[in-house]
């Protein structure tokens, strides 16, 4: 075969910058495995903690807020059979009753607003590890082979189940960290969207109610 005169420089300038890329793409395949197990881990604890509220229930506290006068509004809200997690948000909301209506309006949608960027903050971390994941594992499969088919070439069959070790093993961390990431993100994106909606729904009743002697 002819070569392209200056080609064996590209090629073996490449071939240097791919098998260079090994030991970094292992490296972080072992990070992205750790924290998936982490992420995991907080995953159950927020599922053991979870509080959920169907749509029979949302009716029933709605209702609450909305049969209580506007000077007891604000006082029901540790009464409610709601998350604590929603009672901090309505109070940071700061719904004084005495505020202007279009300012308690304005913080309850500031505050969702910070919600929900905190929430997709959440799942940014294992959408990030379900992207890049699989296509780290599949660069720790490929860089390997390389050098493992110049081994077959050679004869040297040691070397090649060598390096198709590494690619299989690249492989399979590189899927388990984005299977198990990709489960959490699916789980979790689910219950934000409820508890989004529960809560804005809350904080509407909390408003009108508000508005009413």
């Amino acid at each position: 075969m002819t070569l392209i005169p200056g080609s064996e420089v590209l090629s073996t300038t490449l071939h240097a910058i791919s098998q260079s890329l090994l030991i970094p793409v292992i490296v972080v395949l072992l990070i992205f495995m750790i924290y998936s197990v982490m992420l995991f881990g907080e995953f159950m604890a927020e599922y053991s903690g979870r509080t959920k509220i169907n749509s029979k229930e949302l009716q029933k506290i709605i209702t609450e807020i909305s049969n209580k006068r506007s000077n007891e509004v604000l006082e029901s809200i540790n009464k409610l059979n709601i998350p604590k997690s929603y009672i901090k948000i309505i109070e940071e909301s700061d719904l004084n009753e005495s505020a202007d209506h279009k300012l308690r309006e304005a913080n309850a949608r500031t505050i969702l607003e910070k919600e929900e960027l905190r929430l997709e903050k959440t799942l940014e971390k294992t959408d990030f590890i379900t992207r890049l994941g699989p296509t780290f594992g599949l660069m720790g499969t490929l860089i390997p082979m390389g050098p493992g088919l110049a081994a077959l070439g050679a004869g040297d069959v040691t070397s090649l189940a060598n390096a198709i070790i590494i690619a299989f093993d690249t492989t399979v961390v590189g899927l388990a960290a984005g299977g198990i990431c990709y489960v959490i993100s699916k789980i979790r994106r689910r219950w934000y969207e409820e508890q989004m909606y529960n809560l804005e729904s809350i904080l509407e009743s909390f408003l009108e109610a508000l508005k009413n002697d």
